[in-house]
């Protein structure tokens, strides 16, 4: 159910949570009081914070007098971040320009770069290899039935397939082969349907079609056999930072993010059109998550997203850093991605 807050009590919320994100301690009437800015009595404020508890986003810890936020009003802090309408990216000291085309030295980069910005443990998620454009094909003849099939793709890879055939291999239907594949199949996703049904024109003879099946491994195969890279940063910044159950909280998510396949779920599942996202608490859907938050915002060309900015953290941190320091790391590699993964 949505909870509706009035003007004061969302100040008042947006003040435990920064007050309590930077101290660590809960937050009480007094602390607000003297802060400034609310001009309304401490009998007041008692007052809202308690309404507050009652609505779910704070609770009371029985030591203290004072609020600290619950997983439900850290999701409604964050999702009044996410609203503002032009919030300042953080500006991360990248130089990606030197980097060309090698986009996994980028992500490793920005990766690293992201997890010393904020203290956080920091991933980066690279382009499905299909998104990837095919720049050139070579196809040569090494020995009399031996060809090797190279193809260079637009993100600065280089792959190579051996074909051996049984009977030997004429230097003149390779050479058509080559020409063929640099004017149909360069400049298409490795992944795009046009790709294979240029493989199988009826324009083609008998001859020619059968030459080029023996080649279409060379890329359908390089997409089946290519696993999803993550580029993680930053797990001894975010051990180091946390306190108390955090680490426990922290501690856990580390384990979790040694499973590859859980790994792969939580940075896929924000590929969506372009836009930040908040991930909080339940919302995770892991058990051993409930004490941790994510943040995080896709990149990609125009409206296509090709992967993901993140950051992991107890939910007890700084969400508008972590929100404009995403932000910031997915304006800058979408602009670097735009010559390897922009349509021709």
């Amino acid at each position: 159910m949505e909870i509706e807050l009035t003007d004061r009590q969302r100040d008042i919320l947006q003040r435990v949570v920064q007050s309590h994100v930077a101290t660590g301690e809960p937050v009480g009437s007094k602390t607000l009081v003297e802060g400034g800015g609310l001009g309304v009595s401490p009998s007041t404020v008692r007052g809202e914070l308690a309404e507050l508890e009652a609505l779910g986003v704070l609770t009371h810890p029985h030591t203290s007098a004072g609020r600290v936020p619950t997983e439900r009003g850290y999701r409604l802090y964050a999702d009044s971040l996410l609203r503002a309408r032009s919030p300042r990216p953080v500006a991360l000291p990248l130089d990606l320009s030197t980097m060309r085309s090698e986009i996994e030295d980028a992500l490793r980069e920005t990766t690293e770069q992201l997890s010393q910005l904020t203290r956080l443990l920091a991933l980066v998620s690279a382009p499905p290899l299909e998104t990837t454009i095919v720049r050139h094909v070579e196809v040569l003849v090494l020995q009399p039935h031996v060809v090797v099939v190279v193809v260079i793709t637009s993100s600065g890879g280089v792959t190579k397939r051996v074909i051996t055939f049984d009977q030997p291999i004429d230097a003149g239907i390779a050479k058509w082969a080559r020409d063929y594949l640099n004017d149909q199949v360069a400049g298409l996703h490795l992944g795009a349907r046009l790709l294979g049904q240029r493989f199988e024109d009826p324009g083609l003879s008998d001859r020619e079609r059968a030459f080029l099946a023996s080649l279409r491994p060379a890329f359908t195969d390089l997409v089946r056999s290519h696993e999803q890279r993550v580029f993680v940063g930053g797990a001894a910044g975010l051990l180091g930072d946390a306190r108390g159950a955090e680490l426990e909280a922290c501690h856990r998510l580390l384990d979790v993010l040694e499973r590859r396949a859980e790994l792969l779920r939580l940075v896929g599942d924000a590929l969506e059109p372009l836009r930040t996202f908040v991930r909080v608490g339940e919302e995770l859907q892991n058990p051993a998550l409930r004490e941790v938050a994510l943040v995080g915002a896709t990149y990609g060309v125009g409206t296509r997203p090709l992967g993901s900015v993140s950051i992991f953290g107890p939910l007890r941190m700084d969400y508008d850093v972590a929100i404009r320091s995403v932000r910031g790391a997915a304006l800058q590699l979408s602009r670097f991605v735009e010559d390897a993964y922009g349509e021709n």
